[in-house]
């Protein structure tokens, strides 16, 4: 029988218990897992064993698959209206308002950040699941003249349908929020999922299980296993019954998981990997709020950002300047507590992290970079690191090269706008970028000039949950947020036209139509009604289709148009 983790907490910011059961999520229920294997969670404020939890075998990631697969086939995917699905998107949405405090103190407690940074969490994820949930009835093909042969009788569709079951795996630095990124368009869509939380920060995706089960999702239909990548998440990307692998983490792992799919079923692979994101400011910036964002671009979360800008380029005008007043900034960054409603900083997610952070410290002062600030742990309970600033770097150094993904930049001088562009492409990662300036042609020049899936202008990376956010080159590929990450969760499938022998078949999901059209008022709009022939009878006859599309003709135009977007790319094939 599963447990329950309970927590008490008395702070300034939350005053109350944290209740979250321990099992895997699966069909419905929480249950064992096959092999009655667990894993600890430690609080990385404390370094203390906050609870333990059941982790899934590759038996259990089966045992989810085949829940899945039915729900999908019997209670979910088109077999439910749009509408409900974002009815259901809603109540989800509405139950996390609803326990925003005791989410929030969750992700704080079990990410190690601090309780404002929890809090603007879980506020962008009811956000994102509020704007899915819109989607759900949006989501449409096209309508297109049959050009070969040309006859106006004729024309072809394309529809937007779900790939089945999809595998989310998402990392520990934002474990609610980036799950919202990727559950909210796969369900919107019509997907099954099966999500696999980071082993290290857990509990807010069993929590959201709970949650979900309470909005009405059909048993089968979400599906959480905690588990270590290299078991769970490898029997996720091997598995044959899994028809997309939506995953974010490192460039190292993004390439096993493309393998692997390679290797199996092709499955679909949407990756979000590493960055070493450039940060680029102009003589012209305003220095204050350049010096602002730049702190926080790198040290908020302590830097395990895969956005952070951890490379910051300075016009050599105002390199000391800026210099001078970054140090003293990051020097007053207060740490401590994430119940502290004064710290900005608290620890990195786990000593092992933390070990390696410090690890490229000590490579960044042997390679002979100048320490300005920091470059030491703190000296406190948990897992706290200094912030930590280099100089008099090269662009072979480990610290310039690798994401580090803790608290520790590097600033680099550089003299006019090419010089700038040249050393910020000088990586390969290309997730996201910043650039301060005055020049708004300046700003619009350099951005389309850096190579990164990302830009922003006098600011550094916040996402909106309306933009799509992803990388290229060894940063990945395909979009998170937006209407872009529905387009890699459905498939674009083409419908034909009408034959009257019913031969031709070109593609499995041809549709052979009768089409009539029905003038309206005088707007150039007209009523589509579909009929389509029943193959699997001996003497075919042609019955009407619970469906009706308007088509708009423009003018004379030849052809007619659908309506609505084309989101054909990332949860749909």
């Amino acid at each position: 029988m599963p447990g329950t983790f309970v927590h008490e907490l008395d702070t300034p910011l939350y005053k109350g218990k944290i209740s979250v059961n321990t099992g895997l999520f699966i069909n419905g229920q929480f249950v064992d897992p096959i092999d009655k294997e667990t894993i600890e969670v430690h609080n990385p404020t404390t370094g203390k064993l906050l609870t333990k939890v059941a982790v899934a075998s590759a038996k259990d990631v089966d045992v989810a698959v085949k829940a899945a697969r039915h729900a999908y086939k019997t209670v979910w995917g088109q077999k439910v209206p749009a509408y409900e699905r974002g009815r259901l998107l809603n109540k989800l949405a509405d139950l996390i308002e609803k326990h925003f405090d005791e989410l929030t103190a969750l992700e704080a407690l079990d990410a190690g950040k601090p309780h404002s940074g929890a809090k603007w969490d879980i506020d962008a994820t009811i956000h994102n699941f509020r704007y899915y949930a819109g989607w759900t009835d949006k989501n449409s093909g096209k309508t297109m003249e049959a050009s070969i042969p040309i006859d106006e009788t004729k024309f072809a569709y394309t529809r937007h349908e779900p790939i089945g079951v999809c595998g989310l795996i998402v990392p520990w630095n934002f474990p609610l929020l980036i799950t919202s990124w990727k559950f909210a368009p796969a369900l919107a869509c019509g997907n099954s999922i099966i999500l696999k939380p980071s082993e290290v920060t857990p509990l807010s995706a069993l929590k959201l299980a709970e949650l979900a089960h309470e909005a009405g999702f059909p048993p089968g239909v979400v599906n959480v296993l905690p588990g270590l990548g290299s078991v769970t998440g490898q029997a996720m990307s091997e598995h044959s019954g899994i028809g997309k692998i939506s995953f974010t983490g490192s460039t190292l792992v993004g390439r096993k998981i493309m393998e692997t799919a390679a290797k199996t079923n092709l499955k679909r692979v949407t990756l979000e990997l590493g960055g070493k994101s450039p940060t680029i400011i102009f003589n012209d910036a305003d220095l204050e709020q350049a010096v602002k964002w730049a702190i926080g671009g790198i040290f908020m979360h302590n830097g395990q950002v895969c956005a952070a800008g951890s490379r910051i380029f300075v016009q050599e005008g105002i390199y000391e300047e800026f210099l001078k007043h970054f140090v003293g900034a990051s020097q007053s960054l207060t740490h401590g507590d994430n119940f502290d409603p004064s710290v900005f900083q608290g620890p990195l997610v786990s000593k092992g992290h933390m070990e390696r952070v410090l690890s490229y410290i000590e490579a960044g002062k042997k390679e002979g970079a100048t320490l300005l600030t920091g470059g030491a742990r703190l000296e406190k309970d948990g897992y706290y690191i200094q912030p930590t600033i280099f100089t008099d770097v090269k662009p072979d150094m480990k610290i310039v090269k690798e994401e580090i993904f803790g608290p520790v930049a590097v600033v680099v001088k550089f003299k006019d706008e090419d010089d700038a562009i040249e050393q910020a492409n000088n990586t390969v990662y290309g997730l996201s970028s910043n650039l301060f300036t005055s020049d708004i042609s300046r700003a619009l020049r350099v951005a389309h000039a850096i190579e990164a899936g990302s830009t922003y202008i006098n600011q550094t990376g916040v996402p909106d949950f309306q933009v799509s956010f992803g990388g290229i080159k060894e940063s990945g590929f395909g979009k998170d947020m937006g209407e872009h990450a529905l387009e890699k969760q459905s498939m674009s499938t083409l419908a034909g036209n009408y034959e009257p022998d019913n031969q031709h078949i070109h593609y499995q999901h041809t549709m052979y139509l009768w089409i009539t059209f029905v003038p309206m008022l005088a707007s150039g709009e007209f009523i589509l009604d579909i009929f389509r022939k029943d193959k699997h009878r001996k003497h075919p006859k042609v019955r009407v289709l619970n469906a009706s599309a308007v088509c708009r003709q423009p003018y004379l135009a030849a052809g007619w148009q659908g309506f609505g977007p084309d989101i054909s790319d990332i949860f749909q094939i």
